[in-house]
């Protein structure tokens, strides 16, 4: 699984040309559920997220997680984010995982996810056309690979 977390100040999603979600402070979180990834990753993600500190303490420093500022956290999934670029210019999603697969994963991601988050956790559609909107604040944006755990 790969995630992008975006600190916001405040994000939306239109799905399908009708209003969406929308959150306060918080992470923007968008998931790209490969073929080969499972319960493990999804599991291993939301401890990552839950606890990651990146939002500012009372000194400026990036010290406090999404649950000890009381945020909200909106899910997008997103299989672009497993695009390969290497040959050509036509991305290929070959490794992302098909939509019956990645639908249950990104459910499950979900629900453990909102298990951990003190704060309302938001989603899109999943495989729904979907029109994002944000705030970033920072910006700090983070990229998350479970393939990559360096």
């Amino acid at each position: 699984m790969k995630v992008v977390v975006q600190r916001v100040k405040e994000a939306s999603v239109r799905v399908e040309g009708k209003s969406g979600a929308t959150i306060g402070k918080g992470l923007l979180v968008l998931v790209g559920i490969g073929h080969d990834d499972g319960s493990g990753d999804a599991e291993w993600l939301v401890k990552k997220i839950s606890q990651l500190r990146i939002f500012n303490d009372e000194r400026g420093v990036m010290n406090l997680s999404v649950n000890e500022i009381g945020g909200e956290v909106l899910v997008i999934s997103q299989f672009t984010l497993l695009a390969k670029t290497k040959k050509g210019n036509r991305p290929s999603y070959a490794h992302a995982a098909p939509p019956e697969k990645a639908v249950l994963l990104y459910e499950e991601f979900v629900k453990m996810l909102g298990n951990k988050i003190k704060g309302k956790v938001k989603t899109g559609k999943f495989g729904a056309y979907m029109q994002v909107s944000l705030v970033n604040d920072g910006p700090v944006t983070i990229i998350i690979d479970t393939k990559r755990k360096e």
